[in-house]
């Protein structure tokens, strides 16, 4: 089985690459850390099978896949620490499903799945683990009710409505939930698009807020505004969000 990784954090293509090593039948083509030479890679070596981490920056797993053109199609096997990806993924025929941090025992149903994709109907082969996922998922709020915070090896879910204020920071993320706070890696742009419009509104380049928690809009100058939150965070609002917030 052959196989390409696609990771932009050298430490984890490092470790699935050595978890990896254990199976005999697994020959690791290339080893990815952004969305370029992924494509180019899989382009070149046309793999059996794709580890694919959804949450990279600038482009994700599903705009690769997008922008990928390769017959026949590699089985995917998709690699994240975010469990709300898992609707997304499941439309895309993945093969199996990773939830970071993932043992030895896990990736062995995974690659067990992959080789049974790739000797039967790819469609058939979705693992059971993945419909389950989504068949837990249907029915709720097309947008984010938890957000998927990893800490250590625990991976917690904050609700989406606990969340005073988001803050961007580089390739990551501050939730501020009342005294806590906790960092995701993600996008702001990305994570905006996941959550309800009525409830969050982006004021900043570099942040969102929660609108039950606006207490007051100020206009400071012309022009210029900032919003107060219950807990009195004062954060500045942009010109081009002013029309976000409630008049």
């Amino acid at each position: 089985m052959r196989v390409v990784l696609v990771d932009d954090e050298p430490l984890a293509l490092r470790r699935l690459r050595a978890m990896l090593a254990k199976h005999e039948d697994v020959e690791v083509l290339a080893e990815c850390e952004d969305a370029a030479v992924a494509i180019e890679a899989m382009r070149t070596t046309k793999p059996d099978v794709v580890f694919l981490d959804i949450q990279m920056p600038e482009v994700d797993g599903f705009q690769l896949l997008e922008a990928l053109s390769v017959a026949p199609a590699p089985v995917l096997i998709f690699v994240t620490a975010h469990a709300e990806h898992a609707v997304r993924a499941f439309d895309a025929d993945a093969a199996d499903y990773l939830l970071k941090p993932f043992d030895q025992t896990r990736l062995s149903r995974a690659l067990d799945r992959a080789r049974t994709a790739l000797s039967v109907d790819r469609g058939a082969a979705i693992g059971n683990d993945l419909r389950e996922v989504l068949a837990s998922l249907r029915g709720r709020s097309k947008y984010l009710e938890r957000v998927a915070v990893q800490i250590g090896r625990r991976t917690i879910f904050v609700k989406s409505a606990s969340i005073d204020w988001i803050e961007a920071d580089g390739n990551y993320l501050h939730l501020h939930v009342g005294r806590q706070q906790y960092v995701i890696r993600s996008g702001l742009g990305i994570l905006e698009s996941q959550l309800d419009p009525a409830q969050f509104a982006r004021v900043h380049r570099s942040a969102i807020v929660n609108l039950d928690r606006v207490q007051e809009l100020r206009t400071v100058a012309p022009g210029e505004y900032r919003v107060v939150l219950t807990d009195g965070t004062d954060l500045s609002v942009s010109r081009g969000y002013r029309d976000r917030l409630p008049r």
